[in-house]
């Protein structure tokens, strides 16, 4: 505490630690003045007289408001004459309050009945001073609506409470603060759980839907005895539920849906909703590929996607499969980044048009971590989709582990969606029609709030995780139950015959059907029309077909380059720039307009100028990316004197698509949302950009099964760019390296790009190759950090405007070839380096060439290269990273393979390290420069400990084939 503080408590009566005694004296002064001391009394008289003069004693009125506050709160209408009647009034009308908040807790969601569930003492009528006795007597109800009469018995009262709230279905949306959201769910939860009746019609229907999940399962369980398949059997009321999403959908004027879902159950989404060929899956199941055709990998049956357009009353909804590999729930920010990008292309701002839906398992809904990163995406802005409906697929089991004990520290599987205070309602998925009702209330929820909304099916897996498991040897118990139990199609089928829905023989004659459609090989799904398209169908041709090794060339007219670079510097004339920005917007504009070298940040601006005055769009995310983390981009400006911001490139043109984004604190979900955005939208420069480099660690699934497979695999086309700070300046092991080693491991078949530019205009011309050009890879680049600054690392205005990226560049001083006794190759901030050194020691024989793209690999232009140094039979690869990281490893062999018997291939670079980069600012020079001046001058070797003897020779070029190269070249 502050010396003045203290003073201020010791010198004065009147502290806050004295303030019940000064109020107590003040009580007793104004009920009579000679009641306490004389000091005291000359105190408060001032007080009194002033415009407290008419004050009475706060005491009796605080009682008074005290005692109001706990009296029992009425109902709506009139209480009952009788202080003990309105006292029992209140408590009932808490009791029903408390039913809506807490009678989930009792609610029969189990369609096992195994699920413990203990009446809680506050849903007991002694908690609330009532007793069998106050049965008979009537309350007032304070409903709102007639559907629930003014006035009820309390019997009749908590039967009613028990029906909407401890039934079939539990709903918890005590904890949505909003007042308007939480009285709209509880309105429409009681009114339409005492109203809502489903036609016989709508009945059969749902029947129907049971029959088809129910028959796949089986027909396949027979004819591919053993085979995996991830059966749908104890979960089959999805498939109903989601045929009414997408019919009540198109109700609500949803033009397209895109469904994200592991592999439980999607074979039965893909035959009976999206309308795959029976035939086809069969197909996938015999094996009978054309592997003569395959290009890539292939996946197995139950990752594949679809898409198909649905028929509904109010037009078609199309309806999209995500592709899905096995990593759980990591499909989830993938379909949000398509539903923006399918709703950005219709102009759907508010989400009207474009629904996300996502189908999770209850393990993995309550364990993994993309989960939440995805829900905390959903109302940002630069990631918001409307709201998301979520159904969980809660089989009560997650591989073998059953016990909540173990699965989960919360009640519910579905608890991390409060969060976000998104209602949920658990249902028992051995009731179809309650599933359908609260499948159709959160679709209306969502599309009226535009929020997420759980729905938790709780039901269970009639087999093990795969058909070839034994759940009974770790679920003894539950699968003895489940052996027992019999199908919701038959307890469905029981019940609509019981009350005259079906007559003798309908249920089986449904049975007869399906399998009969199932023989013949026909599309089972009802409402599926095969793929029809619309207007904003993407057509992906051009992009299919193009070629890989197509030159491009990016220049931009120099006119319009100084054009455009006028536009990029004009901000507001209110406007008020912070100091260090204002200076940066001066330099710029004379960059921009020819009079200085461009850095780094001026020509990455001016690239994505260039773009959007062509028509392409341009959406950047990252968690510092509207600033840029090294303080060089500053594509937002904010004013200092208040909180508005400007972006330049927002108002190049009418129309201009510009996006940059500071996003969540989150690499996953974002990276995994942005390659959705980009898998949608070949016509979008998508880029994700770490702060470091090696942020993009806690992605890695997402470049693992998407980026860098989803071609192979899947077929699916992606752009996506990754701008990846990489460079060893000291900085510690964190923030050194992107890891380059790691996406060079994953480089084959062509399926990406990896490169490293080396100056501002080899960044402008990479950007804009990566949308000029029709081909679709991801664009990998290791981006510069120290370099952002560096004296050398300019580029003139007019490089931007002739030619396009070089994948190397060769050497820049006016070095004699001949004379030439080694050649240095190197990526990145380490040529700046060797240069350097170079020239101050003075050195003459040694060229230094940079390698700028690493994959695909430009072998013509490296054996170009070493063909112009006849004499040099030294080839060094140098690089900062240690030995066995960075890219040595991963282009060893290619540096290698044209090399005749008489040239060595030497490694500079840091010794083998378990850690990316030395912590020690000292220990990190020492190793800069050793490695500098052997790549110059020693005859440096790798370390042997990591050799690769070679079961199949290299091809060795000899001398005469390497002379007859190099003369060529």
């Amino acid at each position: 505490m502050s010396s003045t503080l203290s003073d201020w408590f010791a010198s004065t009566p009147l502290s806050g630690a004295n303030a019940a005694f000064v109020e107590e004296l003040y009580e007793r002064f104004l009920a009579d003045p000679e009641a306490v001391p004389p000091e005291w009394r000359a105190y408060f008289r001032p007080l009194a007289a002033g415009a407290a003069a008419h004050e009475v004693p706060h005491g009796p009125v605080r009682a008074a408001l005290l005692a109001r506050a706990r009296a029992p709160r009425l109902g709506a209408g009139p209480a009952p004459a009788g202080s003990e009647t309105a006292a029992k009034q209140g408590v009932v009308s808490r009791m029903v309050q408390v039913y809506a908040n807490r009678g989930h807790l009792l609610a029969r969601i189990d369609p096992l009945g195994l699920m413990k569930r203990e009446t809680p003492s506050v849903l007991e009528l002694g908690y609330f001073g009532l007793s069998q006795a106050d049965l008979d007597e009537e309350f007032f109800t304070g409903s709102r609506s007639d559907a629930i009469p003014s006035r009820m018995k309390l019997r009749d009262m908590i039967a009613q409470l028990k029906f909407i709230y401890c039934d079939t279905i539990g709903a918890e949306f005590a904890h949505v603060s909003s007042s308007d959201e939480r009285l709209w769910l509880q309105e429409q939860f009681q009114v339409s759980r005492l109203r809502h009746r489903f036609t016989a019609e709508e009945r059969r229907n749902i029947l129907w839907q049971l029959t088809a999940a129910e028959g796949l399962e089986r027909y396949l369980h027979t004819k591919y005895v053993g085979q995996k398949r991830f059966s749908l059997e104890g979960g089959d009321s999805l498939v109903p539920m989601l045929d009414d999403l997408i019919q009540h959908g198109g109700g609500h004027g949803v033009e397209e849906c895109v469904i994200g879902m592991a592999h439980r159950g999607r074979l039965n989404v893909l035959v009976n909703l999206l309308g795959k060929s029976p035939s086809d899956l069969f197909s996938e199941f015999e094996g009978h590929y054309d592997l003569q055709g395959l290009k890539g990998s292939g996946d197995v049956k139950y990752h594949k996607g679809f898409s198909a357009d649905l028929r509904t009353p109010n037009g078609n909804v199309h309806v999209a499969l995500a592709f899905n590999p096995s990593h759980l729930e990591i499909v989830n920010p993938v379909v949000e980044g398509s539903v923006r990008a399918r709703q950005e292309r219709r102009g759907d701002e508010r989400g009207d048009r474009v629904l996300a839906v996502l189908i999770h398992g209850d393990a993995a809904f309550a364990g993994q971590g993309v989960v939440m990163e995805t829900l905390q995406l959903s109302q940002a802005r630069g990631f918001y989709t409307g709201g998301t409906v979520h159904l969980v697929i809660n089989n009560q089991v997650g591989f073998t582990t059953s016990d909540p004990a173990d699965a989960r520290s919360t009640l519910y599987c579905s608890d991390v969606a409060k969060m976000v205070e998104a209602p949920i309602f658990h249902v028992n998925g051995d009731d179809p029609e309650a599933c359908v009702f609260v499948t159709r209330l959160a679709l209306d929820y969502r599309m009226k709030f535009h929020k997420d909304v759980v729905i938790d099916l709780v039901c269970y897996r009639r087999h093990g995780h795969n058909e070839a498991d034994e759940p009974a040897a770790t679920q003894p118990v539950m699968y003895q139950a489940i052996r027992r139990h019999p199908t919701t199609r038959q307890v469905y089928a029981e019940r609509l015959a019981g009350e005259g829905v079906l007559a003798a023989g309908d249920a089986e004659r449904m049975v007869e059907a399906y399998r009969t459609g199932l023989d013949q090989g026909k599309p089972q799904a009802r409402a599926a029309l095969g793929l029809i398209g619309n207007t904003y169908t993407v057509d992906w041709s051009s992009h299919l077909a193009a070629d890989p090794a197509e030159e491009t060339v990016t220049g931009v007219e120099l006119g319009r380059l100084v054009e455009l670079g006028a536009r990029l510097v004009q901000f507001p004339a209110d406007f008020t720039l912070q100091p260090r920005v204002a200076r940066i917007y001066e330099d710029r504009a004379r960059m921009l307009a020819g009079e200085a070298p461009l850095d780094w940040g001026a020509a990455e601006t001016l690239a994505y100028a260039t773009l959007v005055d062509q028509g392409y769009g341009v959406r950047m995310t990252g968690q510092d990316s509207g600033r840029g983390t090294f303080f060089h981009r500053h594509a937002v400006l904010h004013d200092q004197a208040s909180e508005r911001t400007y972006t330049p490139l927002e108002h190049l043109a009418r129309g201009t698509r510009f996006r940059v984004t500071d996003s969540v604190l989150s690499e996953e979900a974002v990276l995994g949302f942005e390659y959705g955005f980009a898998t949608t939208s070949p016509e979008v420069l998508v880029i994700w950009e770490g702060q470091f480099g090696d942020f993009v660690n806690g992605a890695q699934v997402v470049i693992d099964q998407f980026i860098s497979s989803g071609e192979a695999k899947w077929g699916r086309l992606c752009g996506i760019t990754l701008l990846l700070p990489h460079g060893y300046e000291g900085q510690g092991p964190e923030h050194s390296s992107a890891r380059l080693e790691r996406f060079l491991q994953l480089c084959a078949e062509w399926n990406m790009q990896v490169c490293v530019p080396s100056t501002p205009a080899q960044m402008f011309h990479m950007l804009r190759r990566q949308m000029v050009r029709p081909l679709r890879k991801p664009l990998i680049v290791m981006t510069p950090k120290s370099l952002l600054r560096h004296k050398l690392a300019v580029s003139e205005l007019a490089e931007l405007a002739h030619g396009g990226f070089r994948t190397l560049i060769d050497e820049v001083d006016p070095l004699d070839q001949a004379g030439v006794r080694r050649v240095v190759f190197c990526s990145g901030k380490v040529y700046y380096e060797l240069l350097d050194r170079r020239r101050r020691d003075g050195v003459k024989d040694v060229a230094i060439v940079r390698l700028e793209q690493l994959y695909p690999f430009p072998g013509y232009e490296y054996e170009a290269t070493l063909a112009r140094y006849p004499n040099a039979h030294e080839i060094v690869w140098c690089q900062e990273e240690p030995q066995n990281q960075g890219a040595w490893y991963q282009i060893r062999h290619r540096l290698q393979e044209p090399l005749s018997t008489v040239d060595v291939l030497l490694y500079a670079g840091r010794a083998g390290a378990a850690a990316p980069a030395a912590g020690i600012h000292s220990l990190h020079e020492k190793q800069q420069e050793t490695l500098v001046k052997a790549a110059l001058h020693a005859s440096a070797t790798e370390d042997t400990g990591r050799e690769t003897t070679r079961l199949i020779p290299p091809r060795v070029a000899p001398p005469e084939r390497l002379k007859t190269i190099r003369k060529t070249s």
